[in-house]
């Protein structure tokens, strides 16, 4: 599988959905954006497009368009703890340098 997710974040997937209460899963993808080039894109899918990539593990779908799956070849999608601070993290093995703030990463 290109992309996998952990459990603890088809958990958190479906907990942030039953909460909309409307939707298929979310989209993760890639955009041009922040000091190190390209940036994480997250968002709900309430209509899958034609070319998505569907990941699906506990019950919770993850969608990916063709365009940033060459981004996210290899990645887990995972659901952390850190302090005060939780969501989604990205541990992609494509990554070569990040920039400072986090924010935004290069392959």
């Amino acid at each position: 599988m290109p992309v996998s997710v952990s459990s603890a974040a088809a958990s958190h997937i479906k907990k942030q959905m039953l909460g909309r209460g409307r939707g298929l899963g979310i989209r993760i993808g890639v955009r041009t954006s922040g000091c190190s080039g390209m940036a994480y894109v997250l968002e709900f899918v309430d209509e899958p497009q034609a070319e998505d990539q569907v990941f699906e593990k506990d019950g919770a779908a993850v969608y990916i368009d063709p365009k940033s799956m060459v981004y996210l070849d290899g990645t887990e999608l995972d659901f952390v703890k850190e302090g005060l601070n939780e969501g989604l993290k990205f541990n992609n093995p494509n990554v070569s340098a990040e920039c400072g703030c986090g924010e935004s990463f290069t392959v």
